[in-house]
């Protein structure tokens, strides 16, 4: 499947079918599975067959989901994991061990600020921030014991695009690995391995299920990577459900077509919301007026769903403004087919300082919009009904 385009091997590839030959893979509700024989077992355990053993370790319908998205993003292996948190913390403690050091751009996710701020102290892993605007500077960060580079793009919620064409240069050079979360783009529009990326990281419960439906987290990168994350995974048990995992490797079939519809829409709500005399900031990828704009455009095929304003007048002008939305909701959430306002200073960035927060975009008056799948008319017109 390899030739054919993305639509394609989204819809086609890597399919799982029992003996019935399904048109539409089954769902493997099984905690376990059985042997013909103990030798049968015992070969499995030892790693001499390769079997379905137990759904902790793997199942049909998480090897489905694994292979399709490592043959999306091109990588040579993946492993499927409980939530984007869980692939996350998993990633970062099957490789870590205590006196490793780390260099992230320091707009990264709330959580994830939180495993770099309270829990690596605990186990001796040191961190360093660079701006996600000047990733030069990652290059000065990097000590002897650096064991990688961790970075979002676009980051969230400050909408920063990092060019992957230079930090990949960077982490070649001191030969410390890449890891980018490509949760905000999919694979869709941005594929981080072309740039020398060793890993990709995806909160699965974003765009890749795109109807708030289920959580889900994937990792996909180098084999020899993945199966040490695997097998952290297997032994400490972040395992992705099998009815989640079938219904993300559904979702992808029409990836492609809701990843267009929400650029589409987004572009065109940034576009007006910058005519808006409410509003003091609009910050979207494919908008001429993003400071990464040219960035945006050599790597990613859209925009995505994703947009940030800075609402003029403060938290409580703010506030007012996302109670009186009327069709779109409040919630944490994001790449729904549904769309949905966030005010990350108060929800998904609080664990913050309110210097961490400022120093990295996240001002009183921000809102995170993640622009849905109904027509970019009504979409911009309770946007607007609301700042007015």
């Amino acid at each position: 499947m390899k030739d054919k385009h993305f639509e394609t091997q989204a819809i086609r590839a890597q399919q799982e079918r029992s003996q019935n030959n399904e048109h539409s893979a089954p769902i493997y509700l099984t905690s376990g599975f059985i042997f013909d024989t103990a030798d049968d077992m015992r070969a499995a355990f030892a790693d001499e067959k390769e079997a379905f053993i137990y759904s902790r370790y793997t199942n049909p319908n998480t090897n489905e989901l694994a292979a399709k998205m490592s043959l999306l993003e091109g990588a040579e292996a993946g492993v499927v994991l409980a939530s984007g948190m869980a692939a996350i913390f998993t990633t970062f403690m099957a490789l870590l061990k205590s006196g490793d050091h780390v260099v992230s751009c320091s707009s990264v996710f709330g959580a994830t600020h939180t495993i770099f701020n309270k829990y690596f102290p605990k186990w001796n892993i040191g961190y360093s921030y660079f701006d996600a605007n000047n990733p030069e500077e990652a290059e000065k960060l990097i000590q002897p014991n650096t064991k990688f580079i961790y970075l979002e793009t676009p980051t969230n919620p400050a909408i920063e695009v990092i060019d992957l064409e230079v930090i990949g240069k960077i982490a070649k050079k001191y030969n410390v690995l890449l890891i980018v979360d490509n949760c905000f783009a999919t694979p869709y529009i941005q594929q981080p391995i072309q740039y020398g990326t060793d890993l990709v990281i995806h909160s699965a419960t974003k765009y890749i299920d795109g109807q708030g439906r289920v959580l889900g987290g994937v990792v996909v990168g180098k084999k020899d990577l993945i199966n040490e994350i695997y097998l952290f995974g297997r032994i400490t048990g972040p395992s992705l459900s099998a009815f989640n995992a079938w219904s993300l490797s559904k979702s992808l079939e029409t990836l492609a077509i809701r990843m267009e519809r929400h650029s589409e829409n987004a572009l065109y709500v940034a576009t007006e919301l910058e005519k808006s005399n409410k509003i003091e900031l609009v910050k979207y990828p494919f908008l001429p007026s993003h400071p990464q704009y040219a960035i945006a455009k050599k790597q990613m095929k859209a925009g995505g769903g994703i947009i940030t304003i800075v609402v003029k007048g403060g938290y409580e002008v703010t506030k007012n403004f996302m109670d009186k939305l009327q069709m779109i909701k409040i919630s944490p959430n994001l790449g729904d087919s549904r769309t949905i306002a966030t005010h990350p200073a108060s929800s998904t960035h609080c664990k913050l300082t309110e210097e961490e927060r400022l120093a990295v975009g996240i001002l009183p008056g921000l809102v995170r919009l993640s622009i849905g799948l109904e027509h970019k008319d009504d979409i911009l017109n309770d946007i607007l009904q609301a700042l007015n």
